[in-house]
């Protein structure tokens, strides 16, 4: 009895190898541009009218009472900065799309990589700030409501479309400013 149970896992495995895989019908593969996911990108179907989508418009919001706690990501330590001062830096954004997509963000939005949105390791949220891309002067305004990039040389995270309309979005990187907006 042993023999021939032996006997037939060895026929299943062996049966198990001679099939042909099945050809890939989802993504093709292509190398992904620096800075972003293997997986992320515009999606099967972007919005058509990926220019005319608004930037986001400041508004007063309270504060998140769980976002804006220190936290640890990654083996670091963040605290996040929950005064009103301004705030301006520059150094390089980067961009998250489809693998983050209809996921809950840090405030528990629903990410949309098609809104105006991104994500800061140390920024309020919710707050507003405006990216300018320093390669070609174009500017966005965006809705900080998540955490993140969690990489030393990154300053802020946008979302697909902040970055396509910012024109980094197959460069995978940009370096940018960051300015706080208020209402």
């Amino acid at each position: 009895m042993k023999k021939s149970l032996g006997f037939l896992i060895v026929l299943f495995v062996l049966a198990g190898c001679s099939t042909t895989p099945s050809p890939v019908t989802s993504i093709p593969e292509k190398p992904a541009p620096q800075g972003t996911y293997q997986t992320d990108g515009p999606g099967l179907h972007p919005p058509a009218n990926m220019a005319d989508i608004p930037d986001a418009i400041p508004k007063w919001e309270p504060l998140n009472k769980f976002a804006n706690r220190p936290y640890t990501a990654m083996g670091k330590v963040y605290i996040p900065d929950v005064s009103n001062k301004p705030y301006k830096v520059q150094g390089i954004a980067s961009w998250y799309g489809r693998k983050f997509h209809n996921q809950k963000t840090s405030i528990g939005d629903i990410y949309d990589m098609y809104g105006m949105t991104a994500a800061h390791p140390t920024l309020p949220i919710p707050c507003y700030v405006r990216v300018t891309n320093l390669a070609n002067h174009k500017s966005v305004v965006v809705r900080v409501n998540d955490r993140g990039p969690f990489k030393s040389d990154r300053v802020i995270d946008l979302s697909y479309t902040a970055a396509w309309k910012l024109g980094y979005v197959n460069h995978g990187t940009a370096l940018v400013e960051v300015e706080r907006v208020f209402p």
